[in-house]
């Protein structure tokens, strides 16, 4: 365990923590949650010695082997053996059967250590480097954001993982869902301070409203008593009668500690803007293949056919590379098929955010001027407003794109969607580098909006959360399947993973298949609703 005593970190005039006390107990899994700049990998600094606090203690057992997980992924030998093999310590530097041990352990074969580090997918690279945490025998693990760059399957992989592993970790990431099956505590920066406490997210932000509205409930009440104080004082100073007991009210006033009120970080709070779209069906495409090089033998997908609906949550999910974000753009029209075609509808109105389209934000421009391209037709107080939704206030209006981190970037770009009215939406992984709270307003208004969406996620919370059709890259092409997420684990399940046991007494299915391969027509005609 650790132990954290009179903890204060400041940058400036900035304070992160002021006079901290925690520890982390013996096999305690904590999510860390916090709004960004909030100075969670600040305190992974502090626990590792990369940065001094101002003042305090941070206590760590003698011979307590802490272990990070990189986010950067980069690798310096040849082979994945040799490549785990420089975490051993000097005394076991020629052990390689330690690293073996543990490679075989997640999952690679004896073929697999011999080759290129480099040739893995982003899943097991991840894999890779938990295996140089491992080999070090680490109590503690400091994990900071491990869910970048993993695709669904990898995700569900190093939850397990996590669960399994007997020593102490503290994990910070976004992604609610996977926080909350890993972890037997959440703590967080709550002004300036840490609050740790036993159970999930839900239970702790529920536990810091309740804190927070007994708290507000206390000050209001001590305002209300205050004011007949003063108005007691005011009516009776002057009278000689009633002169000493105005003082000792006035004396009592003096000892009262006030109760501040309490200050709150800004939130996302925004609406879709929808205008309606008079058919049932909103797009069709029909026998859908795609090549970069124009070779049929090298298409990530072939004949994929399907329909949207006027309020569809479709998600498109698979591993990374597979053609899921290639896929959202020939919809959004900024590709060309290899073979088959798309229908639209004519009221067709599509907001798309994209991660090529963040790369197009003007960097010299700043975020009133960017939200303006969107819709020059919009006056400038409906542009602060939109501004101020996507918590960019006042003055903020006029930072330069170029200076803005990730997440203001991706709320700049959402606030460009916003901009217009729209009918169907086109998300490519929405919630990157949002924070929590922002990725549970985003999911809310999905819920909420009246249009159809397609997004491309690998949040399995979010995938719960809206989705009711899925278009799946598994194994070597693309598939639609009629059910939600969890209908899709219990029914086909991922190729990398054992398939789960069907009851024998599972329901038949019905007449309409399950998952529809590429290619393969509907035997019922598909009743069109363009008018």
């Amino acid at each position: 365990m650790i132990q954290i005593s009179n903890l204060t970190k400041s940058y400036g005039k900035q304070v992160l923590y002021s006079d901290v006390t925690l520890s982390i107990g013996p096999r305690e899994k904590v999510g860390f949650v916090g709004r960004n700049g909030s100075g969670k990998s600040t305190l992974f600094r502090l626990i590792l010695g990369e940065e001094q606090p101002d003042s305090g203690i941070i206590g760590i057992p003698k011979g307590y082997k802490i272990g990070t997980l990189e986010q950067h992924i980069k690798f310096t030998q040849k082979t994945v053996l040799e490549e785990v093999a420089t975490a051993l310590s000097e005394d076991e530097i020629y052990d390689h059967w330690k690293a073996e041990k543990i490679l075989f352990g997640l999952g690679f074969t004896e073929p697999d250590m011999e080759k290129q580090p480099e040739s893995f997918s982003g899943g097991y690279q991840i894999r890779m480097n938990l295996a140089k945490l491992l080999v070090q025998n680490p109590h503690m693990l400091l994990l900071d954001e491990p869910t970048n760059y993993l695709d669904i399957v990898s995700l569900r992989w190093l939850k397990g993982w996590l669960r399994a592993f007997q020593g102490e970790v503290i994990v910070i990431t976004h992604d609610r869902g996977f926080m909350d099956e890993v972890t037997t505590h959440t703590m967080g920066v709550v002004r300036r301070q840490l609050r740790k406490l036993k159970g999930d997210t839900i239970t702790f932000f529920e536990t810091l409203d309740h804190e927070d509205e007994i708290h507000e409930k206390s000050r209001v009440n001590q305002e209300k008593r205050i004011k007949e104080i003063e108005e007691f004082v005011a009516r009776n100073m002057a009278r000689a009668s009633t002169a000493g007991r105005a003082q000792s009210r006035l004396k009592l006033l003096d000892k009262m500690e006030r109760i501040e009120k309490l200050d709150h970080d800004a939130m996302l709070a925004f609406r879709f803007n929808h205008v309606k779209c008079p058919g049932r069906v909103v797009m069709e495409a029909c026998d859908l293949s795609f090549s970069y090089n124009g070779n049929p033998d090298n298409a990530l997908f072939k004949d994929l056919t399907f329909a949207v609906g006027a309020q569809d949550r479709i998600a498109i999910i698979g591993k990374n590379g597979k053609g899921k974000s290639t896929l959202l753009n020939l919809l959004a029209g900024e590709l060309k098929p290899l073979t088959g075609g798309m229908s639209t509808h004519p009221s067709i109105k599509i907001g798309h955010f994209g991660q090529t389209n963040i790369q197009r934000l003007d960097l010299e421009c700043n975020i009133l001027e960017e939200l303006s391209s969107a819709n020059p037709s919009l006056n400038n107080q409906r542009l602060r407003s939109l501004a101020g939704a996507m918590m960019f206030p006042g003055d903020a209006v006029e930072k330069c794109i170029k200076v803005l981190s990730g997440g203001e970037r991706s709320r700049v770009l959402l606030g460009k969607i916003l901009a217009n009215p729209t009918n169907l939406l086109l998300l490519d992984e929405p919630t990157n580098h949002l924070d929590m709270e922002s990725i549970e307003e985003l999911t809310e208004q999905l819920d909420e909006y009246e249009g159809a969406v397609i997004i491309v996620t690998h949040s399995e919370m979010i995938l719960r959360d809206i989705a009711t059709k899925l278009i799946v890259f598994n194994g070597e092409n693309a598939q639609l399947f009629l059910g939600n997420y969890d209908d899709f684990l219990e029914k086909i399940g991922w190729d990398d993973e054992p398939k789960a046991k069907k009851k024998e007494d599972k329901e038949k299915r019905v007449d309409v298949p399950d998952v529809i391969p590429a290619g393969q027509k509907s035997q019922k005609k598909r009743e069109r609703s363009f008018a």
